[in-house]
């Protein structure tokens, strides 16, 4: 501890990020002395930063100088990576510039409950590339659990929408008669600043007449008149300045920058639909529009969009669906195997299915299992149980109401004497009441196991 009242005790803690950090760019793991790697400053406004310094800009550097864990050289080769591995160091990426990946979003997200901004992850969803919104500073400090993931894709979605409807000619033309509104307004506003800034002025000219009228062996009335003098001199340079300040941010729009906005937003509206557009000029615009974005998750996501010209909305979102429930089969296409239950088999079904163009909550194309898979996931009646719904005769019910034995039943099935409904792939069949007049076993007659051209069987 090198400040505090435990000053100079070793103190044991867990490993933070930060720590490896400093241990691997620290020379002096490598056996050498460094002095002045970093350079305190002042700001014009007080505060102090400490800035690092290159390599050369150090005041002392000593190789070999005592025993080091790794040699120099390999502590030169560890920061060349380091810097290569470094979001925020590689020529592409420096200031966290807009790169490829569907991600709209990049850098402007915070975590609403810790404050901190969320890095993104992709993976491969059905194909396509997908991103999610993961707040990491926990799991890379400590090395503990990531503190919240968010899918991108229906937050990205919502956003876009806002925005384009945001970038409407007709928004932009509404923003501009606000403009001139509030311009009129600051014009007004312009008026009184004047008449302020005279009276101010006024109070300076009268104190500084006083002040040179007095004599100047009367040092404490001098000394108080030289003080008004002053104080008023202050308040002129406080309206001198707000008048410009004010005159700056209030300045009329153009005719010319009018028609540039105007053609502006339809051009943004056919940029960001258009095929050929990089993502990575999506998300400059977006950059353009939208200085953060907080999302808060409880059983709804709320987006709080904060707009570059001040203006901030709230996004009420559903969560998204999870894995298995993302891949349910659509509620559509099991009424459809529903309806298809009481003509067709499963395989029957599969074609059918394939042949509308339709597909699993996968995306995939139908087949035997997956249509029996579904049927019993969603318990659906089978079609066995909705013939025998129906009467229909199992072959040893058939063949004992008729007095012959299950294979007479199937060779009159198969020769077209005995109707019969298949109610599996396998060819296995149902059958109804034969009726008054059913067939009969006659002597001396070889039966043709073939079924007639001529006869149908549902």
């Amino acid at each position: 501890m090198r400040t505090g009242p435990r000053k100079g005790e070793l103190v044991w803690g867990p490993l933070k990020h930060w720590q490896v950090l400093n241990v691997l760019h620290n020379p002096l793991y490598a056996g050498a002395f460094c002095y002045g790697r970093r350079k305190v400053e002042r700001s014009a406004d007080g505060r102090t930063h400490i800035r690092l310094l290159p390599r050369e800009q150090w005041d002392t550097l000593i190789q070999d100088h005592h025993e080091g864990y790794v040699t120099f050289a390999r502590w030169e080769s560890n920061q060349t990576a380091l810097a290569a591995q470094a979001a925020s160091r590689g020529l592409e990426r420096t200031a966290t510039a807009p790169r490829e990946g569907p991600a709209l979003l990049q850098g402007l997200v915070i975590w609403g409950r810790c404050g901190r901004r969320m890095t993104i992850a992709y993976h491969l969803r059905q194909g396509r590339e997908v991103s999610d919104y993961r707040c990491m500073t926990h799991a890379i400090q400590n090395g503990g659990t990531v503190c919240q993931r968010i899918p991108g894709p229906g937050i990205e979605q919502a956003i876009a929408t806002l925005l384009l409807k945001e970038l409407t000619p007709l928004a932009v033309e509404a923003a501009l008669k606000v403009t001139d509104r509030l311009a009129a307004q600051a014009a007004e506003a312009d008026r009184l600043r004047s008449t302020h800034l005279q009276r101010a002025q006024h109070r300076a000219d009268l104190a500084k007449r006083r002040n040179l009228a007095v004599d100047p062996d009367n040092r404490l009335v001098a000394d108080s008149l030289e003080a008004d003098w002053n104080t008023a001199l202050r308040e002129v340079a406080a309206a001198c300045k707000d008048i410009e300040r004010a005159r700056t941010e209030a300045e009329p729009v153009n005719e010319a920058l009018r028609e540039k906005l105007a053609h502006l937003a339809g051009d943004v509206h056919r940029l960001w639909h258009d095929p050929g557009t990089p993502m990575r000029e999506r998300k400059r615009i977006a950059r353009l529009l939208i200085t953060d974005v907080t999302l808060t998750k409880a059983e709804r996501i709320t987006a709080q969009v904060r707009l570059s010209g001040g203006r901030h909305h709230t996004l009420d979102l559903p969560l998204p669906l999870g894995g298995g429930k993302l891949w349910q089969t659509p509620k559509p296409i099991v009424a459809a195997i529903d309806t298809l239950l009481e003509d067709h088999t499963d395989a029957e079904i599969a074609d059918i299915l394939n042949q509308r163009g339709l597909t699993s909550g996968k995306g995939l194309p139908f087949h035997r299992l997956l249509v029996r898979d579904i049927r019993q996931d969603y318990q659906l009646t089978s079609r066995f149980d909705r013939l025998r719904d129906r009467g229909l005769l199992t072959a040893h019910e058939l063949a004992e109401l008729l007095g012959v034995s299950v294979p007479t039943v199937w060779k009159w099935h198969r020769a077209g004497l005995l109707e019969g409904e298949k109610y599996n792939d396998k060819n296995a069949c149902l059958y109804p009441h034969p009726g008054p007049n059913p067939p009969r076993v006659q002597q001396g007659v070889r039966l043709n196991h073939r079924r007639p051209a001529t006869t149908t069987s549902k």
